[in-house]
């Protein structure tokens, strides 16, 4: 049997153009800024370093807290 993973495709690459922020049209990628790539269904979502490491941040802590309910629940 495969091992799945709650995390979906992610990459990190170069912005081959200017665009907006995928959550804000406040934030702009400029052409050649770093960014991070999520794969929706069929497409992408972009978004700028600083708010991916932010998601990240977040995710991380939900991550942690499953892990500890998991924890929690398998010991007598």
């Amino acid at each position: 049997m495969a091992i799945k993973s709650l995390v979906t495709h992610v990459e990190i690459d170069i912005a081959g153009k200017a665009h907006n922020f995928q959550a804000s049209a406040k934030h702009r990628i400029e052409k050649g800024d770093v960014r991070l790539k999520v794969r929706n269904s069929r497409s992408w979502d972009h978004y700028c370093l600083n708010c991916a490491k932010k998601i990240i941040e977040r995710d991380i802590k939900k991550l942690k807290a499953i892990q500890d309910r998991l924890t929690a629940v398998s010991q007598p």
